[in-house]
């Protein structure tokens, strides 16, 4: 794209920053008395619609209207491919489960914001056109494929296609030109990676099944990371402590979930200045990411609604937010 292409992109992303939940709903969104009144307060919004959808309807239909708005202003999405990297692999898992299996109704399983049709995985996985795929996928399909149909270990499979999918975003992160499209890869593997460590420790798994596990990036050094994860969290804390993610080391001594939540917050509070850059891309990856991040955040609030949760422990999840 030409850089008036670009200005004209950023222009039309400005308009619809206005339209990016603040904190001001989400403290409405937290106060509403029953998940009922969530869903009205969403409509208000546009979320939706005016047709009578599910929670999970809704908030796939609004990453709908994320990549069909990308779609009107960017020539060629596969700029955008490192976001839709874990769907693909999602697909590839479900499709070689089902082939296995010999199921042939798949129903719901598949995800439809992908860079390849999920028609079209479970078809190179059904006959076993594993060329047919990305260059990316086809050693991680064709192992997968072939570990699960010998071994019948479905948690074997999954940790292939798992490690497939972080040396995908982390490569295509790093021949990226945009510097948040590199920063977002980074970020989202060493994330990963982090918490692999940490939830093989509590599982006691060996040495070299957690290398097997974890994915090389630039700000880890895993085999650190994998014999941390042997020696137990105190041992990975420790490690965490001489690394960029030292902040990140109490949040990881509460909960998983609040290592996860800073780690969401971090990437939100690197992308923020594209707000005020106007001539690249990345204020276009910057919007599919806090809309991402939103939705998540919509989605926390709704389940602990209908799970009848207390406000603060809603409010210990949730995420900070673009604008």
């Amino acid at each position: 794209m030409s850089e008036n292409q670009y200005t004209y992109a950023v222009a039309r992303i400005r308009s619809k920053e206005l339209g990016l939940l603040n904190n001001q709903f989400l403290e409405q969104l937290l106060a509403a008395k029953s998940y009922g009144e969530c869903l009205k307060l969403l409509a208000d919004k546009g979320w939706g619609g005016d047709e009578h959808l599910t929670a999970e309807e809704i908030l796939m239909r609004e990453r709908e209207k994320t990549w069909s708005l990308i779609g009107e202003l960017v020539d060629d999405l596969s700029v955008f491919d490192v976001f839709l990297y874990a769907n693909d692999y999602h697909n590839l898992k479900a499709a070689i489960k089902l082939v296995c299996s010999g199921q042939e109704e798949h129903g719901n399983i598949f995800l439809s914001q992908a860079t390849i049709p999920p028609e079209q995985v479970l078809e190179a996985v059904r006959t076993h056109a594993f060329g047919d795929l990305p260059e990316h996928m086809r050693e991680t399909a064709q192992e997968a494929f072939e570990s699960l149909l010998h071994t019948k270990d479905g948690q074997l499979c999954d940790l292939i296609v798992d490690r497939g999918a972080l040396d995908a975003i982390h490569q295509t992160g790093k021949q990226a030109t945009n510097e948040l499209l590199r920063l977002y890869a980074e970020i989202t593997v060493a994330a990963a990676d982090i918490k692999i460590a940490v939830r093989a420790q509590k599982t006691g798994k060996p040495l070299d099944l957690i290398k097997r596990a974890l994915a090389p990036c630039d700000t880890l050094d895993v085999d650190r990371l994998a014999y941390a994860a042997v020696g137990g969290v105190d041992a990975i804390c420790a490690y965490l402590e001489g690394t960029s993610y030292a902040d990140a080391v109490p949040e990881l001594k509460t909960s998983p979930s609040a290592f996860e939540r800073w780690c969401d917050n971090l990437l939100i509070r690197k992308i923020k200045p594209q707000q005020y850059n106007a001539f690249t891309i990345g204020p276009l990856a910057a919007y599919i990411l806090a809309r991402e991040n939103e939705i998540k955040t919509v989605r926390i609030i709704l389940s602990g609604k209908l799970n009848h949760l207390s406000e603060e422990s809603i409010r210990e999840r949730l995420r900070e937010m673009y604008v």
